[in-house]
């Protein structure tokens, strides 16, 4: 059953994969303390909502509830890591205009020129942060609530589409998009 191996070559295996990981962004956005209400009393959970990205085009989102703070962190951020998304980015801005909706709440991605900067609230601002860009303008529209703000840049962004995916749908050259 042993391969053979002992336990510091297994470990020594495990750090590059651990150094490998630790490239992306990984963002907290909120933690929410649960209670279920039981005969004895309340039972307290705790759910957190995480970004992770790797700023150059892949972000993801995700939730994570567990007994403690940090299992739920851990979770989120291993299910997020697991469903990363690819978004495009055009010279460090979104290729166009686009709304996102999740629930109540809505959002409004613009893009920026250069050296315009990031200006977004919270929520947003972790997630276009961890996909990697660097000038963007959002509005929170409706519902503040950062869970569905989160999933509602999400929205956002799985919308959007370059001119050359636009062309290629269309079977157009990218001049005649453009």
């Amino acid at each position: 059953m042993s391969t053979g191996r002992n336990k510091r070559e297994a470990r020594s295996d495990r750090r590059p994969r651990e150094q490998e990981e630790s490239n992306f962004i990984e963002q907290v956005v909120k933690i929410y303390r649960v209670a279920k209400v039981v005969k004895g009393g309340r039972n307290f959970r705790f759910s957190a909502v995480v970004v992770v990205g790797d700023g150059q085009g892949r972000v993801g989102v995700a939730k994570g509830k567990a007994r403690e703070v940090p299992d739920a962190i851990r979770k989120a951020i291993e299910r997020a890591k697991r469903d990363m998304e690819e978004v495009p980015v055009v010279n460090t801005t979104i290729p166009h205009e686009v709304i996102g909706r999740a629930g109540a709440a809505r959002v409004l991605l613009k893009p920026a020129s250069l050296g315009t900067g990031v200006i977004a609230g919270g929520a947003v601002r972790a997630v276009v942060e961890a996909a990697g860009y660097q000038n963007i303008l959002t509005k929170s529209l409706g519902s503040n609530n950062a869970t569905n703000v989160v999933w509602a840049t999400m929205d956002g962004l799985r919308q959007l589409k370059t001119a050359e995916q636009v062309a290629s749908t269309r079977d157009l050259s990218v001049a005649e998009v453009l």
